[in-house]
């Protein structure tokens, strides 16, 4: 069976420890999807030029944030890689003539592990996690994701990790959201709903407000969501299964593609 593939947000590092609806959320997806044969995820946290690969058997847990409770620096996910996988995905990059890299001992940073500790918290679930370039173009973005899309008649679980509004300088101290970015939420939906390729990817020109929600220096956020959006392009179908807000300028977010 085809599976589903998912722009998950993956929010504060904090979600680790909470439990509210969007953890909750996260937990019953976890367990809907039931036993994967594996999980990749293109994570936001890991910005590069150059299409990377993990290719560990075993994975460490990155810490890379600061100032956080000491508790959330010993949370592990000690979840297994798989190197047949991380094979897989190379030899799919070299049929469509995509430079890429193996990377060994780089560890899960946080935009893989925390939202995985919700959703499979036994951490028995191989996972390889992919780079992003926060500089490709969106059709370039989405190009290499659909690279991925015979992946999801295999077994495996496609994520991408992001936010598509997040703006660490304008957090506030409760979790009321912003007009701004619920107008900019709105105006991905609309696009998401009908597929809406040249919109979406200029959406740097046509979203409104997007300067606040995409900032600068945080797009390596919103870009997930083209990667994901690749491997549903036989399908272009969106759903979105929650919408919530942490801090007033981050969007929690689940859209499914299928």
């Amino acid at each position: 069976m085809k599976l589903p593939a998912f722009f998950i947000a993956h929010g504060s590092p904090l979600l680790a420890l909470e439990d509210n609806e969007y953890t909750r959320f996260l937990e019953r997806l976890g367990q809907d999807l039931g036993k994967l044969r594996g999980i990749v995820v293109f994570s936001a946290h890991w910005d590069s030029p150059e299409q990377l690969i993990t290719v560990d058997a075993q994975h460490e847990t990155q810490h890379d944030f600061y100032g956080f409770p000491e508790e959330m620096y010993s949370l592990t996910y000690p979840a297994p890689g798989d190197p047949a996988l991380s094979n897989r995905i190379s030899e799919l990059f070299k049929e469509n003539n995509l430079a890429h890299q193996p990377v060994l001992g780089r560890g899960l940073d946080h935009g893989v592990w925390v939202i995985l500790k919700k959703m499979f918290p036994q951490a028995d679930i191989p996972v390889v996690a992919l780079s992003v370039d926060s500089l490709r173009s969106p059709e370039e973005q989405y190009t290499i994701g659909r690279m991925l899309a015979p992946l999801r008649d295999e077994g495996i679980l496609l994520i991408g990790s992001g936010g598509l509004v997040h703006n660490l300088r304008l957090l506030k101290q409760d979790d009321t959201p912003e007009q701004w970015a619920l107008d900019f939420d709105a105006w991905v939906a609309k696009g998401l709903a009908v597929w809406d390729l040249p919109s979406l990817f200029a959406y740097e020109k046509q979203a409104p407000h997007v300067r606040e929600a995409v900032p600068s220096y945080g797009r390596e956020h919103f870009v997930p969501l083209f990667y994901i959006m690749g491997a549903a392009d036989e399908g272009k179908r969106a759903q979105l299964m929650i919408q919530a807000y942490q801090y007033g300028t981050l969007s929690l977010n689940c859209w499914m593609v299928d």
